[in-house]
């Protein structure tokens, strides 16, 4: 059943926001989508296109939308966004399927056998894209599967940029709570995601009409504000076009001179983040320049500034040093007539399709040059960031980090430095000597050890600036590695995660090479047969029955205290006496004093019942070194509290019933522990504390969360443990958690 907006609110947000209450093109508009098309493709095969239409619009028949249009209007409204931007055919045909195979009975296979598959593929990546839509690890899931499919076929990715940016003109027409998460989500991975693709014409409407949901009343203040000086801005604007006319036509340059639109969230960003008055904004006047060649450019610059005075530091050379997305253009900030601050920018036509279109007008030239056929596996070397993003995406195992490393990587500004030899690297702002060393290679950055910055030695943490030439320093030591330290400053995803992954494998060695020392130290001890037990397979054995994935992490396990020596001995020699019965079994010596045999693994001695039914009370999970007490029960054994459980008073009525107990564990004991750890409420919080858990192989049982209004946070988790000793271990890791003030076990519910 279709939601409805509150007629008041749907009334508010028309008059403040009509946009987002757009309707699509008509149906019949598919022959505007050919033309289109047809524009940027002549010798292109339109008939796909058609095809694909008539798929679609028998695929979709009788669903509509939720402004009541029917529903192929959306494919039809996003194959247009795409054409636009100079898509080729098969993308387009697509954008047409690409709900098909999601929304209606229309098959892959089939889609696959009619269009081929190429196309297939396409609409294949954008449904996986949709596949899961709950929850923030949920939602961390989708956009990993949109990196990876990005990575492939980068046009994926802009399908689904297209989809969105339909659906967020229409966003008038769902419930507000509804939009208000898409447009949050919008602002923080798509439309960065097309600013580093380089796809201006989408991310600047896409932050728009996010702006306008989530802030309605600013956005139609600021649009009300800009539409109040758009007459004095306008005739402001043309008497600057004229006279740089006029720099043209004596520098006997062809070329256009045209007004910048206005994006209204950039004004919002400048007023009320930075804390800017409207009338002081530098680019609400801004010009655009567009020449023939790179060599115009810099003649029409020279022009201008013999023209009008230039401010200092507001010029910007974007041609020599392209920004991350490929963009190019001069950018300069002029006091122009009037004293008034004027913006310019300058760049060739080509230029200007790369700054609005992005990676689109790359596919769209590389669709020319081979003949209407792209190379969906292959990305440009200029857009390697896509690579990068890949490839940390496959490093980073919890979806909450990988979520916010994205944030930061897709928003944070960059710097960029030269090597030696000249080549450009882009880092992000704040970068250091290591992350650029990371950046090179990541052995580079594995054997980094000293730094030369413009010539001179400095510090490894020393922030880099644009421009700066950066040298590094390699030991040559073949044990040399990454500082723990490094952490502590870095600021690349891919630095972090390569430093993590380095510790994590030395220390997982380490652990190995302690857990095999250990076993055999204890075998030797108990005078076992070390060679026999240690050649067989039973090790294997043990470690599967332990869950483990290998003989190594069963070693790494007891080498890092997960696991017991002795249980891990007791396990192997068992199995090795079940199979070699001709030689009889293995026996252990006795450890300690003899202990009674009693029923199940509770690792408790009841006096004077060595056989009776034990369990550990649930209300206050003792463990070995508490002080106990037991008392019988009807029909389930023996109960053993803490001798301070909340319950013991009440127990101490029946007093007949009570009985002594004592510990004695083995190392089949098993025991539930509580813990209650309270932190700062942040983001993936949850996910940190559950990963440092589950990578000290703690088995939960149950967990509880709540939040406080002072944005503090409480959770608790009950999970087994079989030696006491781990749990000073758990508990100490899970204190260095950031945000963590305090980790501590409960003793009583």
């Amino acid at each position: 059943m279709t939601e409805t907006v509150p007629p008041a609110q749907t009334s508010s947000l028309r008059r403040l926001v009509p946009r987002i209450f757009s309707r699509s093109a008509r149906r019949d508009d598919v022959e505007q989508l050919l033309r289109t098309v047809r524009t940027h493709h002549p010798k292109g095969d339109l008939s796909i296109i058609e095809r694909a239409y008539a798929v679609a619009d028998k695929a979709h028949a009788g669903q509509t939308r939720q402004s009541g249009e029917p529903y192929i209007t959306h494919p039809l409204a996003v194959a247009q966004i795409l054409a636009d931007i100079g898509l080729g055919p098969k993308a387009i045909a697509a954008a047409l399927l690409h709900d098909t195979v999601e929304d209606t009975g229309y098959a892959l296979d089939t889609l696959t056998a009619e269009f081929g598959d190429e196309v297939a593929m396409l609409v294949d990546g954008v449904t996986k894209l949709d596949k899961v839509k709950y929850g923030e690890s949920a939602q961390a899931e989708t956009v990993r599967k949109m990196i990876v499919a990005m990575s492939r076929d980068i046009r994926v990715l802009l399908i689904k940029l297209a989809d969105r940016l339909h659906n967020a003109r229409t966003w008038g027409f769902v419930p507000p709570e509804k939009a208000r998460k898409k447009a949050t989500e919008t602002l923080e991975i798509y439309a960065p995601l097309a600013h580093r693709l380089g796809i201006q014409a989408i991310k600047s409407e896409l932050e728009d009409l996010s702006f306008a949901v989530l802030h309605s009343k600013l956005y139609a203040e600021i649009e009300s504000l800009v539409k109040q000086r758009t007459p004095q801005r306008e005739q402001y604007v043309q008497n600057v076009i004229e006279a740089v006319d006029s720099d043209l036509r004596e520098l006997r340059i062809r070329g256009r001179v045209m007004g910048r639109p206005k994006q209204l969230y950039s004004v919002y960003q400048k007023m009320v983040v930075r804390g800017r008055e409207f009338d002081d904004i530098y680019d609400l006047i801004g010009i655009r320049i567009l020449v023939g060649s790179v060599r115009d450019c810099y003649a029409v610059l020279g022009a201008i500034h013999a023209r009008w005075t230039p401010l200092p530091g507001r010029f910007k050379d974007y041609i020599a040093t392209p920004k991350f997305n490929l963009y190019q253009s001069l950018h300069t900030t002029v006091i122009g007539p009037g004293g008034r601050t004027v913006e310019i920018q300058i760049r060739t036509n080509e230029m200007h399709q790369q700054a609005e279109y992005g990676v689109a007008a790359h596919w769209k030239y590389k669709e020319r040059v081979n003949g209407g056929k792209g190379d969906p596996k292959s990305l440009d070397t200029d857009m390697a960031w896509l690579a990068h993003i890949s490839d940390w995406q496959a490093e980073t195992a919890d979806p909450g980090e990988f979520l916010d490393s994205l944030r930061f990587e897709i928003g944070a500004k960059e710097v960029y430095v030269f090597t030696p030899k000249g080549r450009v690297i882009g880092l992000p702002s704040g970068a250091t000597p290591v992350d650029f060393a990371y950046a090179v290679h990541t052995e580079v950055g594995h054997r980094t050890m000293g730094a030369k910055v413009n010539g001179r030695l400095v510090p490894l943490e020393t922030e880099l600036k644009s421009g700066d030439v950066v040298e590094v320093f390699t030991s040559k030591n073949p044990d040399a590695g990454p500082s723990q330290d490094w952490l502590g400053f870095v600021k690349s995803t891919r630095a972090r995660n390569k430093i993590r992954g380095w510790f994590t494998k030395e220390r997982r060695e380490e652990a190995i090479e302690q857990g095999k020392e250990a076993i055999a130290r204890a075998m030797r001890r108990q005078n076992l047969p070390l060679q026999r037990l240690m050649s067989q397979d039973s090790f294997t054995e043990v470690a599967q029955s332990l869950r483990y994935e290998d003989v190594s992490a069963l070693y790494a396990a007891v080498g890092e205290g997960h696991v017991s020596t002795q249980s891990v001995i007791e396990k192997v020699t068992a199995l090795v006496s079940a199979n070699e019965t001709a030689t009889g079994p293995i026996e252990l010596p006795a450890v300690g004093r003899a202990r009674q045999s009693r029923g199940g693994d509770s690792g408790i001695l009841v006096r004077g019942a060595p056989d009776i039914l034990v369990k550990l009370a649930k209300c206050c999970t003792p463990v070995p070194g508490d002080q106990i007490m037991g008392f019988v029960t009807r029909g389930s054994g023996v109960s053993v509290h803490r001798a301070d459980c909340s319950n013991v008073k009440s127990l101490m009525a029946d007093a007949e019933r009570l009985i002594e107990v004592e510990w004695a564990p083995t190392t089949k004991s098993i025991f539930l522990v509580q813990i209650q750890v309270e932190a700062l409420d942040r983001s993936g919080l949850l996910s940190d504390v559950t990963r440092v858990l589950s990578e000290h192989h703690v088995n939960i049982l149950s967990a509880s969360v709540s939040t406080s209004s002072d944005r503090l946070a409480i959770s608790r988790f009950v999970f087994e443990m079989g030696d006491i000793v781990h749990l000073d271990r758990v508990l100490n890791a899970v204190r260095r958690i950031d945000a963590v003030y305090d980790v501590y076990r409960v003793t009583s519910s």
